[in-house]
């Protein structure tokens, strides 16, 4: 298998190969947006609930795109030796939290997030292209002492598989191509996921 078809083919293809969880205590945690249309599918089939992960990356002062930590809604991570003074940090993420707050309540409604605490979780996204908000979500969700984090994408390069199962308990990949540059390039449909596709889909379970 060279390529996927659609989100919709790559979460029965993850869904076959997660089965042995079926009937377990969990829960499948998926990364809008993309990763949404992959996870509902296998929380069907595995009879999980399936909810959303919003976590964010905050932003060094001086460059915006270079990531010194992650906020989400109720944790935060920042790298230990970085030289930023701690009103910079306090700041973005009171101001992060609030966006994610709105964006969970646009998604979720008021429902409350599943407590992951003794449970498996399955973190899933479309793809793995540089890995930041996957690790960072990782990295979130162990602060919670699941009993085991799982990560479920259709593709990613082997340098991210590498990274992520010396991470997590188990690593569940379809594509590992050796060539990689981008997520969509192994789709034959990649289509933008909206946010009332996300909503609609997040209704269904």
């Amino acid at each position: 298998m060279e390529y996927i078809k659609n989100r919709e083919e790559a979460a029965l293809l993850l869904a076959d190969r997660l089965e042995k969880y079926q009937g377990q205590l969990g829960v499948v945690l998926a990364i809008p947006r993309g990763g949404v249309p992959v996870a509902a599918p296998i929380a069907k089939r595995l009879g999980m609930p399936l909810e959303v992960t919003v976590s964010k990356k905050i932003g060094h002062p001086a460059n915006p795109e270079y990531a010194i930590g992650a906020v989400s809604l109720d944790d935060v991570e920042v790298e230990e030796h970085i030289n930023v003074p701690q009103e910079y940090v306090a700041a973005e993420v009171k101001r992060i939290r609030e966006s994610l707050h709105r964006k969970y309540r646009l998604f979720m409604g008021n429902r409350q997030p599943v407590a992951l605490q003794d449970r498996i979780v399955i973190i899933v996204d479309d793809g793995i292209a540089t890995g930041k908000t996957l690790l960072s979500t990782v990295n979130l969700v162990r602060k919670q002492h699941p009993r085991k984090i799982i990560v479920a994408v259709p593709v990613a390069p082997p340098s991210a598989i590498e990274r992520f199962t010396a991470l997590v308990d188990e690593v569940v990949c379809l594509l590992v191509p050796p060539f990689f540059q981008a997520v969509g390039q192994f789709y034959q449909e990649f289509s933008q996921v909206s946010d009332e596709e996300v909503i609609e889909l997040l209704q269904q379970q």
